[in-house]
Order: structure tokens, then sequence, then C-alpha cells
């Protein structure tokens, strides 16, 4: 397994185009995703220079079997600086520990702290508890309707 780090600073991968990225993502995230229009969102976000962030792809023989979003939130000292927007494994390679790895790979070339949101069924919820992740907030929302 090979591991590609793609920030704005490198640009989007010839390889791995932000089309190729967000497809890999939509199908793997299953109950958890988004619709791919919002993941494309925050694939781009992260490309932006001017915004920031990056995508760590996993790679099998140059086939994607793991990926990471972050995007910086410009916030730093009173909300994390980052926010892991989507992690996801390919389905027959998941539980062998490349969700750890993503994250180990993603954790040190972050500049500041990192929020995510998981749902409470998600077993991904065991991986980042023992990565340090900690609950200090209830989440609530308002959506206008």
């Amino acid at each position: 397994m090979t591991y590609i780090h793609i920030d704005p600073k490198s640009g989007e991968n010839e390889k791995f185009s932000n089309e190729k990225i967000a497809d890999f993502l939509f199908e793997n995230l299953d109950q958890f995703g988004d619709k791919k229009e919002f993941i494309l969102k925050a694939i781009e976000y992260a490309l932006n220079p001017e915004k920031g962030g990056m995508i760590i792809l996993c790679l099998d023989s140059d086939k994607i079997i793991g990926a990471v979003v972050i995007n910086e939130t410009g916030m730093d000292g009173y909300i994390p600086s980052n926010i892991l927007v989507y992690i996801a494994i390919h389905r027959n390679h998941r539980g062998k520990g490349i969700g750890k790895k993503l994250m180990l790979e993603v954790m040190p070339k972050t500049k500041g702290g990192i929020a995510l949101h998981v749902e409470p069924d998600n077993p991904a919820k065991f991986l980042y508890e023992k990565l340090g992740f900690t609950n200090k907030y209830l989440e609530m929302r308002y959506q206008p309707e």
C-alpha cells in the first residue's frame, strides 16, 4: 500500500481527479455519506489554496482503497483548526487497519486540532477514541426550512 498526499500547494493529482475521489467516497461512505455534490465541495475546499486542507489517499496497485478529506477551518483558537470531513475505506479492505493508518498519516500533517462528526453507531467511533479524540460537546444544529 502507498499513500498520496494531495494539498493546495501540489494541486489536483492528475491520476486522481476530484470526480474520481468523490466517486470513491460516495460509494464507500455507506449510510454515513452525503450527496456527491457535497463531497465535491469538500474536496474543492481542501484543494483551494485560499481555504486549505488536504486529501490523503491509500492505494493498492494504483486503485483507491481509502481516502480522507480534511478542511482547514480558519478559526484557530476557538474551534479546532481542521475538520475531518470524510474518511472511507473500500468495503473489501475494512478491518485491516487502513483507517487507523490513514489517520496516523493525517494527524501529524495538520497544524492544530482536528474536529470530526461521528454517528454514535459508527464502528469508526472506537478508532477515533483510541487515537485520542474525545467527545467534548453535544452538537446541536438549527436548520432553517
